[in-house]
């Protein structure tokens, strides 16, 4: 004969006694919608951060110190961060570099940002954010960053916002006893972010800085380089600045056999190929669109009101990656094809692809 012994009862703590009675009379809100309002960064909350101070760099750009919530899992110097923001209600996603080293003694962060023309998140924090805003983040990425042994020589080559990533290294004392010079191209000495504070460090002898200012030198390219730092390649390179000028400095490794020897950071992506362009449905909303070849579907989405998913806006994060129904889209990194027929589910990512002929999204 078989005896069954009944289960006792599972223990239910004090604590999940409480946030139960607290759903049934919040509902439909929780509790941790409630929480979310007195304690947003604490543990266990999706990962936020508060907004501490904006300062001003330069005429177009400042720095944005962030406290993050509990959740943050600290930095390595060289890498970015995912920010969403809310801009006139609809929640932005871009990708930051860290300015400040890890290890802050008030835990807080630094990004950099410099307003660019039509810019809808980069001048909404650089002129109109408020401190004490609550903003979305993700965990730090990116591998732009140096070996854990620094090589004894090193060249960074920046331009304009590229030299943010770059700085966060230097703060984390990134030159220690390597031989480091550092090249940067702004328009003019005010434009350069930073200013102050790099030319203090070759004043102390930390690194060589060279400066080119294009309204007066021209576009910095690989020829000018050459003259400016004879041994550039041999010695260990991080690059960051605009597409032509990583397209031609990576042109010049490849060419001399030193293409292990240059790191490369990218904000912009760089276009091989454009489509033809045309007509993009986003299905659930009801919208059609007419795209040209080198307008990125995320983009044409944007401009019609479209809620569009988002992240980095580089092909790196996958955050704007949606299902394409039907039709054609191009890569506009390497001019590849992706085609759909309705039930393939092709998954594409809408930042670096453009309309190649009539597509339908699932949006």
């Amino acid at each position: 004969m078989t005896t069954t012994v009944p289960r006792p009862p599972a223990k239910v703590s004090f604590r999940d006694r409480l946030l139960r009675l607290a759903e049934t009379v919040t509902t439909p809100l929780l509790p941790d919608d409630y929480l979310d309002l007195v304690a947003p960064l604490r543990a266990g909350a999706d990962l936020r951060g508060r907004i501490v101070a904006v300062e001003p760099e330069t005429a177009d750009a400042a720095t944005v110190v962030i406290r993050p919530g509990r959740g943050w899992r600290g930095h390595t110097p060289g890498q970015y961060v995912r920010l969403g923001v809310d801009v006139d209600g609809v929640r932005q996603w871009r990708a930051y570099s860290v300015t400040s080293p890890p290890g802050r003694p008030d835990r807080c962060i630094t990004i950099t940002v410099k307003a660019i023309a039509d810019g809808k998140v980069s001048n909404h924090l650089v002129r109109r954010v408020r401190t004490g805003t609550i903003v979305q983040l993700d965990q730090a990425q990116g591998d732009f960053v140096l070996p854990a042994a620094t090589p004894r020589r090193l060249l960074f080559v920046t331009a304009g916002s590229g030299l943010t990533p770059v700085m966060g290294m230097l703060r984390a004392g990134a030159h220690g006893d390597a031989d480091v010079v550092l090249v940067h191209s702004a328009p003019r000495p005010q434009d350069v972010i930073f200013g102050p504070e790099v030319r203090e460090l070759a004043a102390r002898g930390v690194i060589r800085l060279v400066e080119r200012h294009t309204e007066v030198d021209g576009l910095l390219g690989p020829d000018e380089l050459a003259g400016l730092v004879p041994d550039h390649l041999e010695r260990q390179t991080w690059a960051c600045g605009p597409v032509g000028l990583l397209d031609a400095l990576q042109e010049r490794w490849a060419s001399h056999g030193a293409a292990d020897r240059l790191h490369i950071e990218r904000f912009r992506r760089s276009v091989a190929a454009v489509g033809e362009g045309g007509t993009v449905s986003f299905a659930r909303s009801a919208v059609t669109v007419a795209a040209d070849g080198a307008t990125p579907i995320l983009e044409a989405g944007e401009q019609a009101g479209v809620l569009m998913p988002s992240g980095c806006r580089m092909g790196i994060c996958f955050g704007c990656v949606v299902p394409l129904r039907e039709g054609a889209v191009r890569d506009l990194r390497n001019g590849e094809l992706t085609t759909a027929e309705p039930g393939d589910g092709v998954l594409i990512q809408t930042c670096v692809s453009a309309a190649a002929g009539p597509c339908d999204i699932e949006l």
